[in-house]
């Protein structure tokens, strides 16, 4: 398998997980003080949304890789 093939099969694959879920979420820790042996911590729970135009460009793109990697 080309490295063509194998960009083409990921963006193909991204672009499905995109649309399906729709984003990803993370927690990001942020260390806010610390006295002595305490340590005070907050921990975020934020979103990322995929928009849909990405899902689909990401698909669209795969699909003609896989077309035009596969002619030489």
């Amino acid at each position: 398998m080309t490295p063509v093939k194998i960009a083409a099969i990921v963006l193909i694959v991204v672009g499905i997980a995109g649309l399906a879920w729709g984003g990803f979420s993370f927690t990001k820790e942020t260390h806010k003080a610390e006295l002595g042996p305490l340590k005070f911590s907050v921990q975020e729970k934020e979103r990322v949304n995929v928009p849909q135009w990405a899902g689909i460009g990401a698909i669209v793109a795969g699909v003609v890789l896989l077309l035009v990697g596969g002619k030489k």
